[in-house]
């Protein structure tokens, strides 16, 4: 049987962005064992991802961007050739519907995959201008026109199976291979218990939630903070670790997390998205703590495997991080709970088949 070939647009270079490489981008081998073959065009080049969160480089980004509409351009004369055309979040981040029209209208088949909820006005905008810019209307015509539509949330979801025009909407959601993503915690306070968070430059807004929580903690027991990243951060008084992250060391400083936090802010972004962290700290066995919203909810069972907290309850916080870090056993049983859950329903042996299924279904 001749294979099926699938042409992958998004907007970051491979192995790069959480929200690829935790998402589509690690059942490429699986889809290539199953009859498909891959290829992936990025909007970005790694020189552009290695800026693009940084403040200046004005004319570096002006020129990435350049050269992301140069590639789409060559995209269009490509797509025919594939049976599938999966795009991941935009055919290009600025500007008209007219590349996601022309997209659409090429392609014998395609997927959109939409994440967090990138239909709600976007609150922490890294550039005013380009937020000016950017068209939600290219996200609608992508969910609408789809043949199916790939989503973050259950809530997200629900919207988009309304609006698109075939009623084929399927909430998959982020995910671990846990042979890799593996537990070393001992549960023990023989060092200085270990709070951790990871997220980019974008999503900064959520730790700095935590900064007066933090402080206060300090006052009442020892801890260390550990913040894995691609930006600086300080905050002074607080024993504080800031890791530049990279894929090659990911795991291992991930490992070093014993309580991981998740701060979000509850709104209509927050609906829309797929709980990633939390599911990166339980695969490893470490208990959480995170914002009672959206698809979080969902995975964390509050006291069973992790804490709720409300709505960014500062004493919430406190209370929750001070009898974690005074609680071995607790972090223990919560962290064994936690590992479990992820196992029995966000591993990719769980989801691999989902993305399966629907790429058959075409």
């Amino acid at each position: 049987m001749a294979k099926k070939k699938i042409y992958v647009i998004c907007p970051f270079p491979e192995g790069v962005a959480a929200g690829q490489r935790l998402k589509y981008e690690q059942y490429f081998e699986d889809w290539k064992k199953n009859n498909y073959d891959v290829k992936v065009s990025p909007f970005m080049d790694l020189n552009m991802w290695s800026i693009i969160y940084l403040k200046g480089h004005f004319l570096e980004k002006f020129v990435g961007t350049v050269f992301g509409h140069f590639r789409r351009l060559r995209d269009l004369f490509l797509i025919p050739h594939y049976d599938i055309v999966y795009v991941f979040m935009w055919v290009t981040p600025l500007g008209t519907t007219f590349f996601e029209r022309l997209v659409c209208a090429l392609s014998k088949k395609i997927v959109y995959d939409v994440e967090d909820n990138a239909t709600s006005t976007m609150n922490n905008e890294l550039n005013r201008i380009a937020g000016l810019l950017k068209n939600p209307r290219k996200i609608i015509h992508l969910v609408k026109n789809a043949d199916h539509v790939i989503t973050s949330s259950p809530f997200l979801n629900n919207y988009c199976y309304k609006l698109n025009k075939k009623k084929k909407s399927t909430y998959v959601s982020s995910s671990v291979n846990t042979r890799n993503f593996y537990p070393t915690n001992l549960y023990n306070n023989k060092k200085k218990v270990t709070i951790g968070w990871t997220g980019t430059f974008s999503s900064k807004i959520y730790i700095d939630l935590l900064r007066d929580v933090f402080i206060r903690l300090s006052k009442r027991c020892a801890f260390k903070l550990l913040i894995i990243g691609n930006f600086e951060y300080s905050l002074p008084g607080i024993d504080l670790e800031v890791i530049q992250w990279n894929s090659e060391n990911e795991i291992k400083d991930l490992q070093k997390i014993d309580i991981g936090v998740y701060p979000l802010i509850k709104d209509q972004w927050a609906l829309g998205k797929s709980g990633l962290k939390a599911i990166q700290y339980m695969s490893f066995a470490i208990p959480t703590v995170a914002t009672n919203v959206g698809t979080t909810s969902k995975i964390i069972t509050h006291l069973k495997n992790g804490y709720l907290v409300n709505n960014n309850n500062d004493d919430e916080w406190l209370d929750a991080l001070y009898k974690l870090i005074n609680n071995q056993s607790l972090r223990k049983r919560l962290g064994i709970e936690a590992r479990r859950t992820i196992i029995d329903n966000y591993s990719t042996d769980v989801i691999g088949k989902k993305y399966l299924s629907i790429l058959d279904k075409l």
